[in-house]
């Protein structure tokens, strides 16, 4: 999916609904993350990290009613789809298994393109621990290719691991093994089917000694950069923990 597609989606999605404002989750919200960690000159990412022509569509209100609007309108084999060759699946905050806090920590994308719709894209810290528990066999490449572009660090995903809602121990044990398989390049490993020494994922569970200079948004605790405010940018620098109660 390009950027101008996800752009489309966004003011089509609030259009229909509308609503000035949607959130974006599943493999496509990467791709203002990518645009803004691309660097100069840009870095090549790999095409995994943009091969879904579907971007998930979440009403900021959680509407059931609204999420069968988008569904029927520019969902899969609609009309749009057909014409575009790209779609948006209607989807429920229920949908993201993230740690808690996930939706402060989106990327306001909002353009001429997408005509003042925002549409927050979540953070790949987020993306990764929510693919990671939803245990799909299709998306294993994709987070491999997470890892392996230094998109996402170990540290933040085992920090923010614990306070996905609702984690039962037996998914903790799972999920960890699989992280600490991804980060190690274990692809025999990557089901997390076999287990990891338990002290290799603790120290860095524990770890609160960030150098600050070196924190940024992928490092725990996080830190939300600098958005220019036409954006719909949260407030400038403003730090939000993954610890945070909400």
């Amino acid at each position: 999916m390009l950027d101008e597609q996800l752009e489309h989606l966004i003011r089509a999605s609030g259009a229909i609904i509308g609503d000035r404002e949607v959130v974006v989750i599943g493999s496509q919200s990467i791709l203002p993350w990518l645009k803004k960690y691309a660097g100069k000159p840009p870095k090549v990412f790999p095409d995994i990290l943009k091969f879904s022509m579907e971007a998930d569509i979440i009403p900021i209100d959680d509407d059931p009613r609204k999420i069968d609007e988008i569904d029927g309108s520019i969902g899969e084999d609609s009309l749009f789809h057909n014409a575009h060759g790209y779609y948006a699946q209607g989807v429920s905050m229920k949908t993201a298994r993230a740690p808690k806090g996930w939706l402060s920590r989106c990327y306001p994308l909002v353009n001429n393109n997408t005509w003042d719709v925002v549409g927050r894209c979540m953070h790949p810290n987020d993306l990764f621990i929510a693919k990671l528990l939803a245990n799909r066999p299709k998306d294993r490449d994709f987070l491999a290719a997470m890892v392996e572009c230094g998109i996402v660090r170990r540290d933040a995903v085992l920090h923010g691991l614990p306070h996905v809602p609702d984690l039962t121990d037996q998914e903790m044990v799972f999920a960890r093994n699989r992280i600490m398989a991804l980060f190690a390049g274990d692809r025999e490993n990557i089901a997390g089917e076999r287990q990891v020494p338990k002290s290799s994922a603790s120290s860095a569970m524990d770890r609160d000694d960030v150098d600050p200079v070196k924190k940024d948004l992928f490092e725990m605790p996080l830190i939300i950069a600098e958005h220019d405010q036409s954006a719909g940018s949260v407030e400038n620098s403003q730090a939000i923990s993954i610890l945070r109660n909400e």
